[in-house]
């Protein structure tokens, strides 16, 4: 009987808490802690990427604001602003500019007047100057670029009439029967072009007077200039000069006829001497209108022969003090001839 009423003893068994953390309700947790910091890393790799103009569009997109794409106006209801025809529109002109979307046309856009259509279809005045302002800063480069090439081309230019001219001076050493024209070669750079001008002294002529024979030495000369020039791609110009002494039967003969004569025989020595013929693209004979000594007209020297290599673009001639052009060659104006 006494067994019957012993007390019943539970015993309760408590597990460490550790074990609960083995469940999956952290993994849940992590993935939304991985998704949220994709999203954020997204975002502000589209932050970056985007210029300030898009992501004020962005922001007005996803503004709670009905009818809040498009300009931003004056008013809080569902027209902000605008009124059932349109107008006395209040806009706020302080408001950032914003991407508008296109919206499908409703019965009402299709009631527009043609006028409104054509008002909204024709440029603004600022699109129209925005437009004249690209052009122009286009043709202002172009421009700059022009003038760059042209500086650049001169350059190259003044760099090959320099060793040309180098060169003749050194052949006119290195032949000792040219040694005594050293003096009859007169090389100068001016803005047609590097001119070689070989010129008469008073007992060393090119031609005897009055003909149109060249001399030996003449010759043996205008063959070394052909050498030196025949490496440069310039164009060639060739101009005969006399003194201001007259023939006495001008009629017939006169120092027109007689500079002409002796350019062309001048250029055929040239060719003769390996100058290619469609190089030259100029010949004239100038008479004395031209005196290269201008206070004494009847100068030996004035009875010359000028070579000139042509630029290929030429440049712009120089200024005196009053502003006033100066022309391409050194001499003094020409003057009418006389007799």
């Amino acid at each position: 009987m006494a067994e019957d009423n012993a007390p019943v003893i539970i015993k309760r068994v408590k597990k460490g808490g550790h074990a609960g953390h083995h469940g999956g309700a952290w993994k849940v947790a992590y993935a939304d802690f991985v998704t949220a910091m994709m999203a954020f890393f997204l975002l502000m790799w589209l932050i970056n990427a985007t210029t300030e103009e898009q992501k004020r569009g962005i922001a007005e997109y996803f503004s709670p604001v009905p009818g809040a794409i498009g300009q931003t106006t004056g008013g809080n209801g569902f027209f902000k602003g605008d009124t059932v025809t349109s107008d006395g529109k209040m806009v706020n002109q302080n408001a950032p500019p914003s991407v508008t979307i296109p919206i499908p046309a409703t019965s009402f856009d299709q009631d527009q007047t043609e006028g409104d259509k054509d008002k909204q279809s024709a440029p603004s005045d600022k699109d129209t100057g925005k437009n004249n302002g690209k052009d122009e800063n286009k043709d202002a480069e172009n421009v700059a670029d022009a003038t760059q090439a042209a500086k650049v081309l001169a350059e190259a230019e003044n760099k090959q009439f320099k060793e040309a001219e180098y060169e003749l001076h050194q052949a006119i050493q290195n032949v000792p029967d040219l040694k005594e024209l050293a003096e009859n070669l007169i090389i100068d750079n001016t803005p047609e072009g590097l001119r070689i001008q070989i010129v008469d002294q008073d007992k060393l002529a090119m031609f005897p007077r009055g003909s149109t024979i060249m001399a030996d030495k003449a010759r043996l000369l205008m063959q070394k200039v052909a050498e030196i020039i025949k490496k440069l791609p310039e164009k060639i110009a060739i101009s005969g000069h006399t003194d201001s002494t007259q023939y006495a039967d001008g009629k017939k003969y006169d120092n027109w006829d007689l500079s002409t004569d002796r350019a062309n025989a001048s250029r055929r020595a040239l060719i003769d001497a390996g100058l290619p013929a469609e190089r030259i693209v100029n010949l004239a004979g100038k008479g004395d209108t031209e005196p290269l000594v201008k206070d004494n007209p009847d100068s030996p020297k004035n009875r010359r022969i000028s070579i000139v290599l042509l630029r290929q673009k030429p440049l712009a001639a120089k200024t005196d003090a009053d502003g006033a052009a100066k022309p391409p060659e050194p001499q003094a104006p020409a003057a009418p001839p006389k007799g």
